[in-house]
């Protein structure tokens, strides 16, 4: 039997393979009626600060003539005195999109299967230099150091959705989307995957 030498390279790439395997858009529990009635409604239940009232489709068409995937974005990233993700980081954008389609709709609309994307998202390159790197440069607070194979390994057992996933709803010392709530989940995935492609990516470009 011959001995086989087995490189940090070799061993990154199907780790890579299952990383980049989780392409569809995370899915979320959450009904939009349930977003709403729990998180929507305190603004939207008395026009607090200028929000268009819960059952008040005047408003609501007013601002649906301009496009629901706007509007939706505008949710997703703040606008206004609306902060991003109603001020709730941790809410995907699918349940965000969801709330707004059950606004928008007066209740009647199911619920989406898929998340309205950004319009024009942050590359993961960006965002890890805009906020990730912050605390994957240096290890700060236990935070797994972009390039350190050995740091990332064990966290990629099961691909990276589940890394995605505590990306965005927040993770030990890591709060929900790294701190920045106007982030997408379309960018966050982007971010880790930019990180996951830097781990061992020196020795395996040589």
């Amino acid at each position: 039997m011959k001995n086989t030498k087995i490189t940090s390279g070799a061993l990154l790439l199907p780790i890579l393979a299952l990383a980049f395997s989780a392409t569809q858009v995370l899915a979320a529990d959450r009904s939009g009626k349930d977003v709403v009635d729990t998180v929507c409604v305190a603004c939207h239940a008395t026009g607090k600060d200028g929000a268009p009232k819960i059952g008040d489709q005047a408003a609501w068409a007013q601002r649906a003539a301009k496009g629901l995937d706007k509007i939706t974005q505008n949710a997703i990233t703040g606008v206004r005195n609306m902060p991003a993700h109603g001020g709730q980081a941790a809410l995907s954008d699918l349940e965000m999109t969801r709330a707004v389609n059950y606004m928008v709709s007066g209740g009647k609309a199911a619920d989406a299967k898929k998340a309205v994307k950004p319009a024009k998202p942050r590359s993961g390159e960006q965002v890890v230099q805009a906020r990730c790197q912050e605390c994957h440069s240096t290890g700060k607070q236990g935070a797994p150091k972009l390039g350190d194979m050995n740091e990332w390994k064990p966290r990629l057992q099961n691909g990276v959705e589940p890394l995605v996933k505590s990306a965005i709803g927040g993770h030990n010392n890591m709060p929900a989307r790294g701190g920045m709530a106007d982030l997408s989940d379309a960018e966050m995935k982007a971010a880790v995957e930019f990180m996951v492609s830097k781990t061992g990516g020196a020795a395996a470009s040589k």
